[in-house]
């Protein structure tokens, strides 16, 4: 009896020694529902060959959900995940509040000289990074080149919100379910006001003084939003306060849009003729200015890969980010779906490779458009704050999301161009107020 228990005792020692060796550790990755992200998924084989003891548990969300539910998590300090996928608007101020991991450690094949500066800048806190990009952009117009011809136009090297309402109205066929023009319309601070955001700022328009008063009261943001609801109501496709990038992005690829204004990541989507009916047909310029203006309110914007400081598991968490972000994911997806479906717009090597400009025709237009992305400066005004597409203050989320259902509300038709700038201008001070703003 003996013998048998010190027998029994000695296999479980074995048992458990064996165990620890072969323990398998489940990382929760939280990322959005975009085609790189899915595009990710489907080469995890590559991952789980490399990290045998590393398991990967996906939640992929819509963009508004995405952002809701891992705010509210990493605020909270609530733990269910131990990689984020956010923008670079979220990095730095929470970076500041303590709620990120720094990435300086991500290993030498991660080749952190390699980034974009313009990129990388927006990650940092005090020198060190934050989070790692996945891909990033900047905006473009994307238009049918066959529409355009046959509307007997020529697309300007600088384009106008003029010529934008001659070409949308010239392509718009509805007996044929083509719209000139397919732009967000999905109320949130990332989705509609990304876009409208960014529009304003062409037109001279701009969120605050430099008092931080709002202004929607002014007339830049009033012609903004008229020349933005006419497009949308007149030439866009019908139901579109509920279009978002994807929505949008299915449009344009199923050719049902003549021009789309949006992120520069699209360009190898709908020019992928395994996905786009029209990749044969697709142009590229910059995004248009007011009349006689030079601000194109290109934005620029990073999906990056992050840890939260309640992560447990943190060597497992930087193991996957270093290799999601690396040359050789690049290379990876250069591999299997072809050079130019690549995730853009992160590396400097990527824009010095010849095979890469040459199966890209939107490579150079990408770069010159992150390159050229003022975000210190994006009004032609002046203003106390950074940001393309967003204003750089942890109150923004929530302002931004408001703003985007009162423009959404006007989009639809349940609230005038008047109200809904009214009704911004009002919640916005009232919310800026509470906050304790100008500080």
């Amino acid at each position: 009896m003996t013998f048998t228990l010190r027998a029994l005792l000695g296999a479980s020692v074995a048992i458990g020694i064996t165990g620890a060796a072969m323990a398998e550790t489940t990382i929760t990755v939280a990322t959005v529902n975009n085609g790189d992200m899915i595009r990710m998924q489907g080469l995890m084989s590559d991952f789980n060959a490399k990290h045998p003891d590393i398991k990967v548990n996906w939640v992929t969300l819509e963009e508004n959900t995405l952002r809701q539910r891992v705010t509210t998590d990493i605020a909270t300090k609530g733990g269910q995940y131990d990689v984020l996928t956010i923008g670079n608007y979220e990095v730095p101020i929470w970076a500041k509040q303590g709620w990120l991991m720094a990435l300086d450690d991500l290993g030498e094949g991660f080749a952190a000289d390699d980034l974009l500066p313009q990129v990388a800048a927006g990650l940092k806190e005090e020198g060190k990074l934050y989070a790692s990009p996945f891909y990033a952009e900047s905006s473009m117009l994307m238009y049918r080149t066959d529409l355009l011809e046959k509307a007997g136009l020529t697309m300007p090297a600088a384009p106008d919100w003029d010529f934008i309402k001659d070409a949308a109205q010239k392509m718009t066929d509805k007996s044929a379910e083509v719209y000139g023009i397919c732009l967000r319309g999905k109320a949130g601070w990332g989705e509609n006001m990304a876009f409208v955001t960014s529009m304003a700022n062409s037109m001279g328009a701009r969120w605050f003084d430099m008092e931080w008063k709002p202004q929607f009261d002014s007339p830049e943001w009033k012609a903004t939003l008229d020349i933005y609801l006419d497009l949308m109501k007149n030439y866009g496709p019908p139901g579109a306060s509920s279009n978002g990038f994807n929505e949008n992005l299915a449009l344009f690829q199923q050719g049902k849009c003549g021009m789309w204004i949006d992120a520069t990541v699209a360009a190898s989507f709908v020019s992928n003729p395994k996905d786009s009916k029209v990749a044969d047909h697709v142009g590229y310029a910059v995004s248009p200015t007011r009349p006689g203006g030079e601000n194109h309110g290109n934005w620029l914007w990073s999906w990056n890969l992050a840890i939260p400081a309640t992560s447990t598991k943190a060597e497992a968490a930087k193991a996957f980010v270093a290799w999601a972000t690396s040359p050789a994911y690049t290379q990876l997806v250069a591999e299997h779906e072809g050079i130019a479906n690549v995730p853009p717009g992160t590396r400097t090597s990527l824009y010095e490779n010849a095979d890469y400009l040459k199966a890209a025709p939107f490579a150079e237009m990408t770069l010159k458009a992150i390159q050229s992305a003022n975000t210190a400066h994006p009004s032609e005004k002046d203003v106390p704050y950074t940001g393309g597409q967003f204003v750089s203050i942890p109150e923004f989320q929530a302002i931004g999301t408001a703003v985007g259902q009162q423009v959404a509300a006007a989009l639809a038709g349940s609230a005038t161009a008047e109200q809904a700038l009214a009704n911004a201008q009002t919640l916005t001070q009232r919310e800026m107020s509470r906050a304790g703003y100008p500080k």
